[in-house]
């Protein structure tokens, strides 16, 4: 398992308080508690997502419940930029740029670190984001295609219609100012393609990394590091990268993107947290080692209380990141009223 262990120069390691291989480690009160917290918030999530997503079936004629639109993502949803004003092209670059930068950052993680930086959570999350901007990528470049092909069918659109002119009549012209008044604008017309499989993936990783990013950066500045100038730890430029480029990154996207935010995706991020926690047991189940974050140990007796407050932390980190979500809404719809362009 020397994979887990990395550089032990510039890779954390606490102390092993005890074995962790031992039946008397894992059979007494403190690991079923924590796993009845575990399972527990498994199992809320796992029920939001049925609720919400799982037992969603096609409506007659395009009908919408208020339950289906709480998750719903139309497909120029994951490659429109807020403002029309903003061509496509530029959320593409900002995504290209992101992506690239993130993965040369992770790939330096590992040469100087090696494989044992996958052994945290920061790493898991970083690597999520990276995903999600390579992804983000994809959708922008194929969204680009196709609002390159719209604004080109509508411009020989109209050129035909300017060829084939004909002055209309009284009549015709009382018609058409009566059909205008019924119809929809349209910037908000009702025929819209509803996301694919990957424009959804797009959107729930989104809202995983949200919470993610927040947890991630928090414990670390606020818990973390504190502990560790303690004991004369020396954070070097990685550190700091891995814990502040990806927020930085993931805002600047929630400032130009269209996607929406349903609270109910919260589940997706707690059990992302929570396939974490039962990697790091299963790990420790068969091999004796060090746990990467102190208050994952369970041979501490106030191991069900940290279980249960990092647990609790989850909200409040999700809860942040909505927040700036409507507040982005709020300043955009303010200071570009004719121009934003998505939906809350």
């Amino acid at each position: 398992m020397d994979f887990l262990t990395g550089s032990s120069k510039v890779v954390w390691q606490p102390e092993m308080t005890a074995d962790t291989t031992t039946p008397a480690y894992w059979l007494n009160w403190r690991v079923a508690l924590c796993a009845l917290w575990i399972s527990s918030c498994m199992l809320v999530a796992s029920v939001l997502i049925w609720k919400y997503e799982g037992s969603k079936k096609s409506r007659p004629n395009g009908e919408e419940t208020q339950q289906d639109e709480k998750g719903i993502l139309y497909e120029d949803e994951a490659w429109k930029p807020c403002l029309k004003e903003i061509h496509p092209a530029w959320l593409l670059v900002y995504r290209v740029a992101a992506f690239f930068l993130l993965l040369v950052l992770l790939i330096a993680n590992v040469v100087v670190d090696g494989g044992g930086i996958f052994y945290f959570y920061t790493q898991w999350t970083f690597t999520l984001v990276t995903v999600y901007f390579g992804l983000g990528s994809l959708l922008s470049v194929y969204g680009c295609y196709k609002y390159r092909n719209k604004v080109s069918g509508a411009r020989m659109g109209s050129d035909a219609e300017q060829g084939m002119y004909v002055s209309p009549t009284h009549d015709e012209n009382t018609n058409a100012c009566n059909s205008e008044k019924n119809s929809v604008p349209q910037d908000q017309d009702p025929v819209r393609q509803t996301a694919g499989t990957w424009g959804y993936i797009f959107q729930v990783i989104f809202q995983m990394n949200a919470g993610a990013v927040m947890l991630t950066d928090f414990v670390f500045w606020f818990v973390i590091v504190p502990f560790l100038e303690i004991k004369d730890y020396n954070l070097n430029v990685l550190l700091v990268g891995m814990h502040s480029i990806n927020a930085v990154f993931l805002l600047g996207d929630t400032a130009l993107n269209c996607l929406r935010f349903p609270r109910f995706r919260i589940a997706y991020f707690i059990l992302w947290t929570s396939v974490f926690v039962i990697f790091q047991w299963v790990i420790h189940a068969c091999v004796s080692i060090w746990w990467p974050y102190p208050f994952l140990d369970l041979s501490s007796p106030y191991a069900p209380l940290w279980y249960f407050l990092v647990g609790l932390m989850h909200i409040p980190c999700y809860a942040i990141f909505a927040l700036i979500v409507k507040l982005k809404h709020y300043l955009w719809l303010r200071w570009f009223p004719h121009s934003y362009q998505c939906r809350r």
